[in-house]
């Protein structure tokens, strides 16, 4: 029996009629009828004496009462359990390696100021390792760069490419210049391979990886420069000058759910860190 149809049932029965029930829970009267009569079909015999007044119940529908009762609590424990089990359960949440120091604290942190003190599972790969982990299930959120141009997730930042070496600038004037990369599916690393090229500049590529910290450790050993995110140079790099190599695209840095995502990820949830974001953003931008 249809659970619904059962919760209008007992709404008929304590409240003595059609008309009060259906508005006590937001349905129309056909609507209650439609169902009731399905009940009825289903159980083959009337749920109601319909020839009395007050509205009466039959025997069938006497009989019915308690077995309705207890149908709805149980299903109604059931769901709660299994309500309690998900939304205790670590949110999966991936990010790039770049962002994971930079941007990922200040995320999680004002995520949890709005659902409370939840454990996070991360996941750290790149933003197209991870649109494949969102579609297959594997993550309930992830933070990505996305095109400028695109409207994927929500926005948290916008971002530029830049290029960075440690304390040793002379490395700028050595041919092949040696540089370390993002792996391929990192946005920074075809614009930046095929920027030198369109200038003539003879590239010795160091190394490509998945990890920030090895990039960082690599141009603070003076052994390559490298492109990565403004927002995730550490202090101890330098900025080069950006009329020396060629330009690096911007990007925007947003947050994606999955499309069947742990229940306290909701959109509201995420529009309201989005914004906080973007006004943070903008404070600082003030402020310099």
């Amino acid at each position: 029996m249809d659970i619904d149809s059962l919760r209008s049932f007992l709404a008929i029965v304590d409240t003595g009629s059609f008309t009060r029930a259906a508005a006590q829970i937001h349905r129309t009267q056909s609507a209650i009828s439609m169902q009731i009569k399905r009940l009825e079909e289903e159980l083959g015999s009337p749920l109601f004496d319909r020839e009395k007044r007050p509205l009466s119940l039959s025997f069938a529908g006497q009989r019915l009462v308690s077995h309705a009762r207890r149908l709805i609590a149980g299903h109604d424990e059931a769901l709660e359990a299994f309500k309690r089990e998900d939304t205790s359960r670590p949110i999966r949440i991936g990010c790039p390696d770049d962002y994971a120091e930079s941007l990922l604290p200040d995320f999680i942190s004002t995520l949890r100021s709005r659902i409370g003190e939840q454990t996070f599972d991360v996941l750290c790969a790149s933003s197209t390792r991870l649109r494949q982990r969102l579609d297959s299930g594997e993550l309930d959120m992830a933070i990505l760069t996305r095109s400028p141009d695109s409207d994927e997730g929500w926005l948290l930042k916008h971002d530029k490419g830049v290029w960075v070496c440690g304390s040793d600038t002379s490395l700028l004037h050595r041919r092949p210049l040696p540089i370390a990369l993002f792996d391929k599916n990192c946005k920074f690393h075809s614009t930046a391979l095929d920027g030198l090229g369109k200038f003539g500049i003879e590239v010795d590529l160091v190394a490509f990886t998945t990890s920030a910290s090895t990039l960082h450790g690599l141009a603070r050993a003076n052994l390559a420069i490298s492109a990565m995110a403004s927002s995730s140079v550490p202090l101890d790099l330098q900025l080069i000058d950006s009329g020396s190599l060629p330009p690096l695209p911007a990007v925007d840095i947003v947050v994606v759910t999955a499309s069947r995502s742990h229940p306290l990820i909701t959109p509201s949830v995420i529009s309201q860190i989005s914004q906080a974001f973007l006004v943070q953003e903008q404070s600082h931008m003030h402020i310099a």
